[in-house]
């Protein structure tokens, strides 16, 4: 499928004009080829009432947003592509209660929910994984001081952070929150992110010991001793990530972010720094919306709840000096 995205804002307006487009936009997004019956896979179907496809084979009733983020909005579709138009055509994304105010949204909540929402579709499904020569290390989020590593942190999250090398610069990046430095836990996120094979960049920590048996070409570099700097040089790419994050969650959320939603935000800030480059706001946009077709819907409850099990600490992550 040709990629075919809005350039401008003119041109965004006039192409999502009315509610029809923007669902033509979705279905030419989810059946590039032409409609697929999700249960039977048939490609013949029939248009019905309230904007549903019936398969002609096994008469399912299908619809452009069934089984994505749009699932069961009572807003418009026109409204939803505005938001996301909005949030990918802001360098550095958006608050909720910036989004609140250009949208004319009626509640903080719905903002809030939306964003998170669309943050779900920041994972591309099935994403690759780094390669090549790889940094990694852990910096913490959450006040001034500097805890034990992955001990006596309480009221900090630990971030690990992957920094695939591209020259001199930075090429891709995955981060997560982890409960603790520990080997089972950067041990899973390495091999979660990082293409068997490549090589990863580490400092001395005991945590890392053992990746180079799991078919990693493990470079470890020890930092005692080398003063207070030596992390910033000796793994220079982590370090620059870890300024920009933190200069990230305080500029545009002011450092309000909770520790059970930290990692939704983790990945807004990946799909970002991997998108730098872009030269067209557009297919930011673009990408987004094919992603948010691709991922599963996201129901309030769902949303509230946070990633899973790591997330036991709900107070506000309070943005501090780098770990690394």
């Amino acid at each position: 499928m040709t990629e075919n995205f809005p350039r401008t804002v003119l041109d965004f307006e006039s192409t999502f004009a009315t509610e029809g487009s923007c669902r033509e936009y979705i279905m030419n997004l989810r059946w590039p080829e032409g409609f697929i019956c999700p249960r039977c896979q048939a490609k013949s179907a029939w248009s019905a009432q309230r904007d549903r496809l019936i398969c002609a084979s096994c008469r399912y009733q299908a619809s452009a947003t069934a089984g994505t983020i749009f699932q069961d909005t009572h807003k418009p579709l026109r409204l939803w592509f505005r938001a996301m138009w909005y949030v990918t055509s802001q360098k550095n994304g958006a608050s909720a209660l910036g989004l609140q105010r250009v949208l004319g949204l009626g509640s903080y909540l719905t903002a809030w929910t939306w964003l998170h929402k669309l943050r779900r579709a920041m994972v591309r499904p099935g994403r690759d994984r780094l390669d090549g020569r790889v940094e990694v290390d852990e910096t913490l989020l959450g006040g001034v001081s500097e805890g034990p590593r992955g001990r006596g942190s309480e009221g900090k999250a630990l971030i690990v952070i992957a920094a695939q090398e591209d020259g001199k610069g930075v090429g891709r990046i995955r981060m997560a929150q982890i409960a603790s430095a520990s080997s089972v836990n950067l041990h899973g996120f390495i091999e979660q992110v990082i293409e068997p094979g490549a090589t990863v960049h580490t400092d001395g920590w005991h945590g890392y010991s053992g990746i180079g048996n799991k078919n990693y070409r493990h470079e470890a570099t020890v930092l005692s001793g080398r003063g207070k700097n030596a992390a910033a040089e000796l793994l220079p790419r982590i370090h620059i990530v870890a300024s920009l994050l933190k200069r990230w969650l305080m500029g545009t959320h002011q450092g309000a972010v909770s520790f059970k939603h930290l990692d939704y935000y983790l990945d807004e800030f990946t799909f970002r720094f991997n998108r730098r480059k872009s030269g067209s706001r557009g297919k930011l946009f673009y990408r987004l919306m094919e992603q948010a077709v691709a991922v599963a819907p996201a129901p309030y409850n769902s949303l509230v709840g946070g990633k899973g099990d790591l997330h036991c600490q709900t107070q506000p992550v309070e943005i501090g000096r780098a770990h690394v």
